[in-house]
């Protein structure tokens, strides 16, 4: 029997060049070596012949693997057919190396921008220049053929800029992108004080920015949401697409990374079994209530075909 297909999430090495102040790897970095390329080819081989065609080389940050482009040479020679690289796009300032990325098989980058403006990204990243330089790798991305899937992590500081940033986004031509709610572990745990917005909050900025990348023909989408923020933009949550994937981490493998969102990941509230949107959404990840409680979660129930709570 031929396997389901799937996507390999393959963590590649956890250094990093930014020092975001929300990154769930946290102190990963300091704790954990590259992987070397014997171990990442069998990574890939295990995953392909469990059906895994899509790839996905993330981290820390890829790209500054010292064996990066032999990595997707050996991706595409085991088989993938879409080869993502995960990346805070610093390095895609230099267009040769996106050339190169191509060309060795790599098919979508997934560049991280988190502001419209440097200040606002570069205090997110913790590195000042990181903004010129992702903006930059965005446009040379374009250039040397890739698919540009921008992601977002939604934090405090830059909740009010996403509409912009959806604009920015549109006029540097990606093709996609995505608004990520922060998962308060790593650096995002020590920080949650101040850092973590809340959904109530949140939920019009995310919206008007949704709005700008639909307009502008983009694929736009949002992740960690549940459906009781989301009225009206129901079709914008990944979790409805996000493919089965196996994750190769640091140590560990784990095996259905939507089975892990629903058992470990994400929970439920007191309230969310009478919401209409129930066995649709995963529900927020489990360190929101525990920082927020449930009071902002209102389910979308119907009675007598009213809805009850929208």
């Amino acid at each position: 029997m031929t396997p389901a297909m799937k996507r390999i999430d393959l963590k590649i090495a956890f250094g990093c060049n930014n020092m975001c102040l929300f990154c769930v790897q946290g102190k990963k970095r300091e704790k954990h070596p590259p992987k070397d390329l014997a171990l990442l080819r069998r990574e890939m081989e295990r995953g392909f012949a469990e059906g895994g065609r899509e790839l996905v080389l993330t981290g820390g940050e890829p790209t500054l693997h010292r064996d990066f482009l032999d990595i997707i040479r050996a991706a595409k020679k085991t088989g993938y057919r879409n080869i993502q690289i995960q990346s805070n796009g610093r390095m895609f300032r230099y267009l040769d190396f996106c050339r190169a990325a191509a060309e060795a098989g790599a098919t979508e980058a997934s560049p991280a921008l988190h502001g419209s403006r440097a200040e606002l990204h570069d205090f997110l990243t913790g590195s000042a220049g990181s903004f010129r330089d992702t903006v930059r790798g965005i446009a040379n991305l374009k250039k040397a053929g890739f698919k540009v899937i921008s992601n977002t992590v939604i934090t405090k500081p830059n909740t009010r800029d996403l509409p912009a940033l959806a604009r920015l986004l549109a006029a540097l031509g990606a093709d996609q992108f995505q608004f990520a709610f922060v998962h308060i572990l790593g650096s995002a745990a020590a920080n949650a004080k101040w850092l973590i917005p809340k959904k109530t909050v949140i939920e019009p900025y995310v919206k008007r920015g949704l709005d700008v990348g639909a307009a502008a023909g983009l694929r736009v989408m949002t992740e960690a949401i549940p459906y009781c923020f989301m009225k009206g933009y129901e079709e914008f949550v990944a979790e409805r697409i996000i493919p089965e994937t196996k994750i190769f981490d640091a140590g560990r493998v784990i095996e259905d990374f939507g089975r892990y969102r629903l058992s470990e990941g994400k929970v439920k509230g007191p309230k969310c079994p009478g919401c209409l949107f129930f066995n649709k959404c995963e529900g927020p990840w489990r360190e929101y209530p525990e920082l927020f409680g449930w009071g902002e979660f209102i389910p979308r129930g119907k009675k007598g075909g009213v809805y009850d709570g929208d």
